[in-house]
């Protein structure tokens, strides 16, 4: 299946290299957005087999995802967050799956069974899942993406119910990530997941207005 995985990353050189082995395991081509990081993501994504984007400053999650998103030619593409644990190449076979057999526009992988704390905040909030699967073609329609930040996932959720998308919620066994609390320190991990979810409201409650 013609794939390519596409990863926004910040600041996320103890993870990368161990997310980008596992989609190469799982042969598909992969795209590493750096998203002005501070430290050597782009190095250890390079050193794993990652192609390398590298923003000079910090855009944000969409902003990330769009710039790569230039150098995607497969007609599917795959979003991953950087920070996995326990993902397995048959986790992004079963994500990519029913969209390219035409079963789904997109795909949305939810957490099962990895760690409490990140099972309870998928089984909470799915839809902030930043694990994706869909066309190349529809990802570059979606409006906004180059200027979403923590609110990508939501912008995703919301154009997928406004152009009528069937969207498949499917388990990731095993799989959780990395929290904010445990990259940063836990009052600055804290302080920004506060700032990640005013965020994400302040685009909820505007797409209700």
């Amino acid at each position: 299946m013609e794939a390519t995985v596409l990863i926004p990353a910040y600041n996320e050189e103890a993870t990368i290299a161990g997310v980008v082995r596992v989609a190469k395991e799982a042969g598909f081509p992969v795209v590493v957005a750096d998203d002005g990081s501070e430290d050597r993501t782009a190095q250890e994504a390079a050193k794993a087999g990652a192609q390398v984007v590298r923003l000079p400053q910090n855009r944000g999650k969409g902003g990330a995802l769009a710039e790569g998103l230039k150098r995607v030619e497969t007609p599917w593409v795959l979003l991953l967050d950087a920070d996995l644990l326990g993902l397995a190449p048959q986790h992004l076979h079963a994500l990519l799956a029913p969209v390219a057999e035409g079963e789904a526009e997109m795909t949305v992988g939810v957490f099962q069974g990895g760690r409490l704390a990140t099972d309870l905040a998928m089984r909470l909030t799915p839809f902030l899942s930043g694990q994706r699967a869909l066309r190349t073609e529809d990802l570059r329609g979606v409006p906004g993406l180059p200027d979403a930040r923590y609110d990508l996932e939501l912008l995703l959720t919301r154009h997928a119910q406004r152009e009528g998308w069937r969207v498949l919620y499917l388990p990731l066994p095993g799989v959780s990530q990395v929290m904010k609390e445990e990259k940063r320190g836990i009052l600055p991990g804290f302080l920004h997941r506060l700032r990640m979810y005013r965020e994400i409201l302040r685009y909820h409650f505007k797409g209700k207005a």
